[in-house]
């Protein structure tokens, strides 16, 4: 079965027939020279404001450096910083001077960071805005340059600082222009299951992203991103950098957690990307001010309803979004539908770092509850005999770096990617995701088990925060899950507390009955501490390690799965 937008195959598309990005780049120096290109705040409350003239001067300048270190030709060069301007400029300028980008999450361990640096033989790293960089500095090799960004911590020991190569070194006056299938980028993906792959993309994959991209929402000059979520995350970048480049928009840059509905409010984005981890805290902040009852009883009153959404939504800084995607991970349907209450409606998309996030997305008016939406222009999918999604992108990797024959079992000789992913297509076309094929478990009944939906359906309940039913060689499937912030600080009263395990167990209970029998819960298992990159339960994309959450608490599953109690909290406490 497959799913096909008309005379928009695969087929009908050329490498290389859109303009490359740095063509693009040096188009907006001229045409857009004085136009509002990126809004970055400082620590100390500035806002500074760069032109395109400024972004690509600054570019050309470090271009110029980078040129100077008569590094081969194709050298990668890496950048680690969280969100800003510098870290656009620090990419094009990789490109401008001849070489390959490596983006690393700002949040990495001293040990991840070395495994990449050295698996990618990188020879210079841009040091940027991060938390802990005297920690994560223990995994650079001493042979690789550094060069401090601006808004690094003043206390970063590098080789070199940008300011002092821009004021120093004149800025190129060549606009060079690599071939477009050669590599641009190696992204390394965020590594849910070992050690993270890098995946080649090239000028090609970046231009038709852009370009596409833009036509799919119609974005233009008049739009505003707000851009929050790491920039390494392939989503972040397609929808940020890449998009902006292409269609010109003014993208503003979010300080920090702590000034995040600040720079919000600032922004009044009108695309706004968030992974599901995002739409459920800005969920949470609304239900601290309004209870769940009393929100959904005001949504219901013909006239007040249209009040309450004004003030919510311009609360949040979203009274000016258009369209709302989410990616990276599945969204609930009941997230989905609370904003559909408050006239935000989210567009789902389907995509990975293998197809530059260029694969699946829903069109405003098409939304379907629980599908990601129809195969992009341009892109082929189809289902295998198993059910695995494959999918025959223009914008497919190169392959894996250093990885031949891990790339040839990921994409076939026909050109499709192989996702590991398990779904199905409506008699529209749009697809459904109903799981991995590494997370499906058999129980000790021989019966194999599907955790997506059931935890789509136990994320109905807005007072869990984190979900993950296991169940391997167990008689049925259990649930580990944690508490939204609100819910762990209301728990201490004691009504507050019987009123949530009763509405777990009545949770429980109406998940079961839309459940195969083999699918039921027998216990729903409470964690006080939430799962976090920090205690190595999260990917940086705000993903669950299912496999390290399951390694860490598999001695107690048994015991867990024969305690008979519907719910209790992981310490024995009911």
């Amino acid at each position: 079965m497959s799913s096909k937008l008309p005379n928009t195959t695969h087929d009908d598309i050329t490498l290389g027939q859109y303009p490359s990005p740095l063509a693009k780049l040096y188009h907006n120096e001229k045409a857009l020279a004085e136009r509002t290109c990126f809004v970055q705040p400082h620590s100390d409350g500035r806002v500074e404001e760069f032109s395109w003239s400024q972004h690509v001067d600054q570019v050309r300048r470090m271009a110029a450096h980078l040129k100077s270190l008569s590094l081969e030709p194709g050298s990668r060069i890496a950048l680690m910083s969280s969100n800003c301007a510098h870290w656009i400029m620090a990419d094009f300028a990789i490109w401008m001077a001849g070489h390959i980008s490596v983006p690393l999450y700002p949040i990495l361990s001293a040990s991840s960071i070395q495994k990449i640096l050295e698996h990618s033989e990188a020879k210079v790293l841009f040091v940027g805005k991060l938390d802990g960089w005297e920690a994560m500095s223990a995994g650079v090799p001493d042979d690789i340059r550094t060069i401090a960004m601006p808004l690094a911590p003043s206390s970063t020991t590098t080789t070199e600082r940008w300011a002092d190569i821009v004021a120093q070194t004149p800025p190129m006056r060549e606009n060079p222009a690599p071939e477009s299938d050669k590599v641009a980028t190696i992204i390394y993906t965020s590594g849910t299951t070992g050690m993270p792959k890098g995946v080649m993309h090239s000028f090609a994959t970046l231009a038709t992203v852009g370009t596409l991209t833009g036509t799919l929402y119609g974005t233009d000059q008049a739009d505003r991103m707000l851009s929050y979520l790491p920039l390494a995350h392939v989503a972040e970048r397609a929808a940020v950098q890449i998009n902006q480049l292409y269609q010109e928009f003014t993208v503003y840059f979010s300080g920090s957690l702590e000034t995040f509905a600040d720079d919000l409010r600032r922004a009044q984005p009108t695309l706004f990307f968030a992974v599901p981890r995002i739409w459920m805290k800005l969920q949470q902040r609304v239900l601290e001010q309004i209870p769940a009852k009393k929100l959904d009883r005001l949504l219901k009153l013909p006239i007040i309803s249209g009040i309450v959404r004004r003030k919510l939504t311009k609360a949040l800084g979203m009274n000016k979004v258009r369209i709302g995607v989410s990616g990276a991970a599945p969204l609930s349907n009941s997230l989905m539908s609370w904003y559909q209450s408050l006239g935000i409606t989210i567009l789902e998309g389907y995509a990975m770092s293998e197809n530059f996030a260029y694969s699946h997305s829903t069109q405003l008016g098409e939304a379907k509850i629980g599908y990601v939406g129809n195969a992009n222009p341009f892109v082929d999918c189809k289902l295998s005999a198993e059910g695995e999604i494959l999918i025959k992108s223009p914008t497919n990797m190169l392959g894996y770096y250093l990885q031949p024959e891990l790339s040839a079992e990921t994409i076939d000789a026909d050109g499709y990617l192989h996702t590991g992913d398990k779904g199905s297509i409506d008699q529209n076309g749009r697809l459904k995701i109903t799981g991995r094929f590494k997370e499906i478990f058999k129980t000790s009944k021989g019966k194999y088990v599907a955790p997506a939906p059931i935890e789509d359906l136990l994320l109905r309940n807005t007072a869990l925060e984190q979900v993950c039913v296991t169940g391997a060689d167990l008689p049925q499937p259990i649930a580990l899950a944690t508490l939204s912030e609100s819910a762990v600080k209301q728990s201490s009263d004691g009504a507050f507390k019987a009123e949530l395990l009763q509405s777990l167990a009545e949770l429980i209970k109406d998940t079961n009955s839309k459940l195969d029998k083999h699918e039921n819960i027998s216990t729903l298992v409470l964690f006080n501490e939430l799962w976090s990159v920090d205690n190595n339960f999260m990917t940086p994309t705000l993903k669950v390690k299912r496999a390290q959450l399951e390694e860490a608490h598999q001695n107690r599953f048994t015991a867990w799965s024969d305690s008979k109690e519907l719910l209790f909290w992981e310490d024995g406490t009911i």
